[in-house]
């Protein structure tokens, strides 16, 4: 028998977003964008890369270990800390913070099925208020 699957197995791979699906309180929707989870080592690599509304390409990429634990980040003037936390098979978050304040949570959803990744950011300003942009994203499926 092989090794039992990682409760995070659902997340790995690749999605791609469904742009139709997007709902943003805080600037424009992308056009397009690609989601992509890996393990290195013990860790998670996130890879997100996307088409703005404007039509510029942007990337981002981080990982941590899916174990709630906040460690340094070097995000700016923004982020100081992140942790990343498996809340259950089918709920995966990161978690910003600046100076030990919460900034922003990212949490990931699968649908029942696992073809499905309904991603929610939530933005905390200094001033008390807040926005969600939330997007869902079909896992790829190679051809």
């Amino acid at each position: 028998m092989g090794e039992p699957l990682p409760a995070h197995a659902g997340f790995l791979g690749t999605w791609v977003l469904l742009p139709e699906t997007c709902v943003y309180e805080q600037g424009l929707p992308p056009r397009a964008g690609t989601y992509r989870i890996e393990e290195d080592g013990d860790a998670l690599r996130f890879t997100i890369d996307w088409i703005a509304a404007d039509g510029a390409a942007h990337a981002v990429t981080f990982a941590g270990r899916p174990d709630g634990v906040a460690v340094p980040f070097a995000g700016g003037d923004a982020v100081d800390a992140m942790a990343i936390t498996l809340a259950s098979p089918r709920d995966l978050r990161s978690t910003a913070f600046w100076r030990g304040q919460e900034r922003m949570v990212a949490q990931r959803q699968l649908d029942a099925r696992g073809d499905a990744m309904r991603v929610t950011q939530l933005v905390r300003f200094a001033d008390g208020t807040h926005a969600a942009n939330v997007a869902v994203y079909r896992r790829h499926a190679p051809s």
